[in-house]
């Protein structure tokens, strides 16, 4: 999977936005951040997952998924490696963070899931 892939995926659902935080693209719903891109560097997207959904998607694909390193990790924050990416995976596993974050934020379009 190449970045711009990744970010084809994030913008394509409901009111995902590109923004960028800490000198690298993000993409938010309803102003909070779902996934980001070029962290550590540009081989990595990241996802916003909770610690449990982050557990299934490594223990079911390591190759393409692990935890961030340090806190934010430990929090379900989940890298995902480009380069072994497979769409599938990771458009469930970021359709699962955007729901995450969407579910939370402010919405004028619940029915867009």
């Amino acid at each position: 999977m190449t970045p711009d892939a990744f970010r084809r995926l994030a913008l394509a659902l409901p009111e995902a936005v590109e923004s960028a935080h800490m000198n690298h693209p993000d993409f938010r719903v309803g102003g909070k951040i779902f996934a980001t891109l070029g962290y550590p560097d540009e081989h990595w997207g990241m996802l916003k997952l909770t610690p449990e959904q982050q557990a299934a998607v490594v223990a079911k694909t390591p190759q393409m998924f692990q935890p961030v390193k340090g806190a934010w990790g430990r929090q379900g924050s989940t890298n995902v490696h480009l380069p072994s990416a497979r769409v599938g995976p990771v458009r469930a596993a970021m359709k699962v963070a955007w729901v995450n974050l969407a579910d939370s934020a402010p919405r004028t379009r619940r029915n867009a899931r």
